[in-house]
């Protein structure tokens, strides 16, 4: 097998090879399957060749996924809110409703379609093409603070900043409730949800699935039936602070996939037309891959999210 990104691994549990396979990874079963068909897979150093084979808890197994090789996104002139700019990284204040990179619903008008302009196509290659510079991501109905590499440097500066967790991000939310106590720690595996492929969820915490997950929270302000929240995260895992406040009772005001709305705050969302997830990445930190400075920006609420806080303030 060759190419830059493999995954291995061990099979946790005896299933039909693409399930036990989408149990340990967060590639979908269709994507898994597609691999598989490409040959892109291995199980105890074999080629697998189909999908619905048996495997055995403990089998060991090899994933290559291919670069990207077909440059999908073109340059778009969408405007964008810089926070910083140099020749090697640039730091956007993203708006909610920006998709980061193209995907299958979201083929344009994406964060990498206005890089991709604003850059002259002058950003890191080692995401691939239809991914260029991206070394984390925020989801598209989380507005704030992410950093994109320029350079090839930057990219693998960055990369080990996150994988060691180093980089400083603080996330502003509005829960639902009050969390108690207002100040702690979440501590838990997070991996795939068998219910819903489209979800994260807390995990036993000794499976052999997903990854460890830890969000330290505290609360800013008590508003009514909610509360403004910060989230400092010490690791970064998918849909994290929504998952682990839900997962304490206390899910994001809006969240369509983890939320559920007090009663009485129902008719302030539908007023507003707040329809997504109230967390914004506020602060972001982190050491300047090249010339080894400390940087750290914040970002104030946006509109909406104010807006909420003042019609729910006690």
């Amino acid at each position: 097998m060759d190419g830059n990104d493999i995954i291995t691994g061990t099979i946790a549990t005896s299933d039909r090879l693409d399930k036990a396979l989408a149990e340990v990874t967060e590639l979908s079963r269709a994507r898994i399957q597609a691999l598989i068909a490409a040959g892109q897979v291995e199980v105890e150093s074999q080629p697998a060749t189909s999908a619905k084979i048996k495997v055995a808890a403990g089998a060991r197994f090899a994933i290559q996924v291919p670069p990207a090789v077909a440059a999908e996104a073109q340059p778009q002139d969408i405007p964008l809110n810089i926070v910083y700019e140099d020749e090697h990284l640039i730091v956007i204040d993203k708006p909610a409703g920006m998709v980061v990179h193209p995907a299958a619903g979201n083929p344009d008008r994406t964060l990498v379609n206005a890089l991709l302009h604003h850059c002259q196509g002058q950003l890191s290659g080692i995401g691939g093409v239809a991914r260029p510079g991206i070394v984390h991501r925020i989801d598209k109905d989380t507005s704030g603070l992410l950093v994109v590499a320029k350079s090839d440097k930057a990219h693998e500066g960055l990369a080990r900043q996150f994988k060691d967790h180093s980089i400083e991000r603080r996330y502003l939310a509005v829960c639902a409730g009050h969390p108690s106590p207002p100040e702690g720690t979440i501590a838990t595996r997070i991996g795939r949800s068998d219910a819903n492929r489209k979800k994260m969820t807390v995990l036993d915490k000794n499976s052999s699935r997903g990854k460890h997950a830890v969000t330290h929270y505290k609360t800013i302000r008590k508003l009514h039936s909610a509360a403004l929240i910060e989230c400092r995260l010490e690791t970064g895992r998918t849909h994290q602070v929504r998952v682990h406040c839900a997962s304490i009772g206390h899910a994001l005001l809006g969240d369509p996939l983890y939320g559920r709305t007090p009663n009485d705050l129902r008719p302030v969302l539908k007023e507003l037309g707040f329809e997504r997830q109230a967390l914004h990445a506020a602060v972001l930190g982190f050491e300047h891959p090249v010339s080894g400075e400390w940087l750290e920006f914040r970002s104030e609420l946006p509109a909406d999210m104010q807006e909420l806080i003042g019609r729910t303030a006690r």
